[in-house]
């Protein structure tokens, strides 16, 4: 195994490829063990062989991309750690996906829990702070594709009642203004969301807090935004997450 490795790492360094006779040498293999192993690792998919060369296969490109993405997973985990910790309240992290919204990260505490999903965030954008935030970085058509699929509809006694009235509640808010909702998903809970449009891709930063702190929400939001203004050019790298 040490031995394959070694010759894998040895082929990634070579972008236009190596011969078996090379590669043997650079790892320090006897050349029949060396072929041994290349052989293995071309049928394992993990090398491919051309014209003698051997270059790196689907199956160790896989391997690569992998490995950045747990690394991407990594860093937004420490970065809502530390906003969560600034603001004081649980974050959220959430991009509009091919036509759904996804969560990709929440940061909370036992002291301060994240709010529970207990309908789900993807049919119930227009009831939560990162929905509308997200919806409200639409274009209109694209928008109403949204509220088609998921009609808008009473989720407690304080949501927007029905798709025009978000809409309008949506043109109000802008693109790029903040999103406070009260009670509107979860009884008891105040949110708010920030957008990070970065590139073509529609992004959120959100917070929550008990209904009876809701004197923090502004301050925490603002802490957010310049927490998150900090690292936005960083933000790119978690929309493939």
């Amino acid at each position: 195994m040490q031995r394959a490795m070694r010759l894998l790492e040895c082929v990634a360094g070579h972008q236009y490829g190596a011969p078996a006779k090379q590669l043997a040498r650079e790892t320090g293999l006897a050349l029949p063990t060396a072929y041994h192993l290349l052989r293995t690792l071309v049928h394992e998919g993990y090398l491919r062989r051309d014209k003698g060369l051997f270059f790196l296969g689907e199956a160790a490109e896989r391997l690569s991309s992998g490995g950045a993405r747990q690394k991407r997973r990594s860093t937004i985990a420490g970065a809502l750690a530390g906003w969560r910790d600034s603001a004081g309240a649980p974050v959220y992290y959430a991009v509009y996906r091919d036509g759904e919204i996804d969560v990709v990260g929440v940061c909370d505490t036992p002291e301060n829990p994240a709010v529970e999903e207990w309908a789900d965030f993807r049919e119930t954008a227009h009831a939560h702070a990162v929905g509308q935030c997200l919806l409200a970085q639409l274009d209109e058509e694209a928008r109403r594709d949204h509220l088609d699929r998921h009609p808008a509809t009473p989720v407690t006694r304080y949501t927007v009642r029905d798709g025009p009235g978000l809409l309008r509640r949506l043109e109000r808010a802008g693109r790029a203004g903040p999103v406070i909702e009260h009670q509107e998903y979860s009884l008891g809970t105040v949110c708010a969301a920030i957008p990070l449009t970065v590139g073509t891709t529609a992004a959120a930063l959100a917070i929550s807090l008990p209904v009876d702190q809701v004197d923090r929400l502004l301050p925490a939001m603002e802490q957010l935004q310049r927490e998150a203004a900090r690292l936005l050019g960083s933000l790119s790298l978690f929309i493939s997450i």
